[in-house]
């Protein structure tokens, strides 16, 4: 198989990412079958696509006989599993990061699906080759992990498995560039890959911060809108949901280090169902919309390149393991957040002695392993 032998998408899951997902397919020209549990969750997709194409079409950037194609030949919503799957080339799974619940959707698609159908999970956080185990077809299972909202941000980790078969990574790899996405290969299959990974630590850091009462959410987002950030940190969490971050904290505490779970005051907000802009309450009012920060508020208690440090020195940790180099761990960084510079980019006028010392205190102030600097920092292997 190539690229050119993929024809029919299925995406499933018709939510945040499935629907966006779908949309870029779309566009592209694929015929896109998008399936979740119930109608209610199709039609939101299907109207969320819609909604979306009808705004690129006032744009310029999508024409309206193309709109109609979409709608009317392109499109098919459904609720049944198998049917989704029936004709697929490539299945783009995009559901709740439950990973019991992936294995058994994974399991009944490979049931359904013809032979030659490659599998993909779009999953933030989770092994793909734990997914795969569950198939019968390993080698042709992998990681296409694209970012929120799919339609806008460009990039898409291309994640290899255990198993993962040249052909089935190349075709992932192609398949991205046709959708006029940047595809960065992630070698080996680590929690997190490379962009949630290397930003882990500012959560389990922020998390400290809120814990400790240093600074509240407006004050360290005051910081980093005055530094051109367009959304703060804290307002990024409640705008993917409090219960995305507690899934994947809680995950990465299981499969790379305790240190990794999420604190006090985010776990008291999820239990409390205060999940940030879905439910209208997080750590900010999102009642009457997006929360309005207030500059004056910024915080000295605050560091930025505290975020920094801790991101770069967990870079280093997968590049040493071979999962990417310097280069797309920047490259993943700058199209996935839309930042202008990258993690090592920022670093690397920095000397390894005053990054190290800066490490250090960190790891001593909150008593968290995971901040002690690594040898590649120590040495300056990112210069």
């Amino acid at each position: 198989m190539n690229i050119d032998d993929i024809k029919t998408i299925a995406v499933i899951g018709a939510g945040d990412m499935g629907h966006g997902i779908a949309e870029v397919a779309l566009i592209t020209g694929y015929r896109v079958y998008l399936r979740d549990i119930n109608q209610q969750f199709v039609n939101k997709g299907t109207e969320r696509i819609f909604a979306s194409l009808e705004k690129l079409v006032t744009k310029n950037k999508v024409s309206e006989d193309q709109f109609k194609t979409i709608k009317h030949d392109l499109l098919v919503p459904c609720t049944d599993l198998e049917e989704a799957v029936l004709e697929a080339d490539l299945v783009i799974e995009a559901i709740p990061e439950i990973m019991d619940l992936k294995k058994e959707t994974f399991q009944i698609m490979d049931n359904a699906a013809p032979p030659h159908t490659i599998f993909a999970s779009n999953t933030s956080t989770m092994k793909i080759s734990e997914i795969a185990s569950v198939t019968s077809r390993p080698e042709k299972v992998l990681g296409l992990h694209y970012f929120n909202p799919a339609i806008l941000m460009r990039l898409v980790e291309v994640i290899r498995a255990d198993k993962t078969s040249d052909e089935t990574l190349q075709i992932g790899y192609d398949f991205v560039i046709k959708n006029n996405k940047i595809p960065v290969r992630v070698k080996k299959d680590l929690p997190g890959f490379i962009v949630n990974r290397v930003q882990a630590p500012s959560s389990v850091l922020l998390n400290c911060i809120l814990d400790e009462k240093i600074a509240d959410p407006e004050a360290v987002d005051a910081v980093m809108r005055k530094i051109g950030m367009p959304m703060g940190p804290y307002e990024i969490i409640d705008f993917t949901g409090i219960d995305i971050s507690y899934h994947g904290s809680t995950y990465y505490a299981q499969s790379i280090h305790p240190d990794f779970a999420m604190g006090k005051t985010l776990t008291a907000k999820y239990k409390a169902n205060e999940l940030g802009k879905k439910t209208g309450k997080g750590l900010f009012d999102w009642s009457q919309g997006r929360p309005k920060i207030d500059l004056s508020r910024a915080t000295d208690k605050f560091d930025p390149m505290d975020l920094v440090a801790v991101n770069a020195n967990e870079a280093t940790k997968i590049v040493a393991q071979g999962v990417c180099s310097f280069e797309d761990v920047d490259t993943a960084i700058i199209n996935a957040t839309g930042n202008p510079m990258g993690l090592i980019a920022l670093i690397k006028g920095i000397n390894p002695a005053d990054l190290s010392e800066r490490l250090e205190k960190l790891a001593a102030k909150f008593n968290k392993e995971i901040f002690k600097p690594t040898q590649m920092i120590k040495d300056g292997a990112y210069r």
